[in-house]
């Protein structure tokens, strides 16, 4: 599942232009990641050779994302997780990437100084003071921004054509297929969706009153009272 996660932002970043390489391609068993195998991706932006400023934004998307001139990415999928600042805080390894150690080695890999430190997550509560406070806590741990799973693929999913064969990327084939089916849903609201109107039903007409015959004896006793 590593493989998928990383395959799903690897896209991403390519698609808005940055240069990515993955650093090892092996997996860490039964020991500790050494400082350089904290990093998941490395990428460069050439179209921005020099470092400037970093959105104060601490999700990003790609607005955000042309500000960088390099970066070093962690991902962590979880796609069942929704990481609220106290598991954060219990996680140390999600932000160990962004270490000075770490961040060093990175710094002589790119050829550039201070890398955007980017963590790639499944989600964050949904909840406006939770999901503040995880992200205010990953401030203190040194990440610049997180990149959630759901935009990305959103926006992978707006820049396909159908028309297109993306034979070079099953990725892209994969959701090209699906949008040309119409299985998959639209991030932007359908706000002026067409509706069907309920045909009126018909009133019922009312059912005419019938008089019930009284026996004889009783209209006798009836016009009799009447006098």
């Amino acid at each position: 599942m590593a493989s998928v996660n990383e395959w799903i932002v690897r896209e991403y970043l390519e698609a808005l232009g940055f240069l990515v390489r993955q650093p090892r391609k092996y997996q860490v068993m039964a020991r500790a990641k050494g400082a350089y195998e904290e990093l998941d991706l490395l990428a460069v932006n050439p179209a921005l050779p020099q470092p400037g400023a970093l959105s104060k934004e601490r999700i990003w998307g790609a607005a955000e994302l042309a500000q960088v001139s390099s970066a070093i990415i962690a991902i962590r999928g979880w796609h069942s997780e929704k990481f609220t600042a106290a598991i954060l805080a219990s996680l140390p390894d999600m932000y160990r990437f962004a270490e000075p150690e770490v961040v060093r080695l990175a710094e002589a890999d790119l050829g550039q100084p201070n890398p955007a430190k980017i963590l790639c997550l499944a989600d964050l509560p949904a909840d406006p003071d939770q999901r503040a406070q995880a992200l205010a806590f990953l401030r203190t741990r040194g990440i610049d921004g997180v990149i959630l799973y759901r935009p990305m693929l959103l926006e992978l999913i707006e820049r396909i054509d159908v028309k297109r064969n993306y034979e070079k990327s099953d990725l892209l084939q994969i959701l090209r297929i699906l949008k040309n089916y119409d299985l998959l849903k639209s991030g932007q609201l359908e706000l002026f969706t067409p509706f069907r109107r309920r045909r009126a039903t018909p009133a019922t007409p009312p059912v005419p009153e019938q008089t019930i015959p009284l026996p004889q004896s009783l209209e006798d006793e009836s016009s009799a009272l009447d006098d």
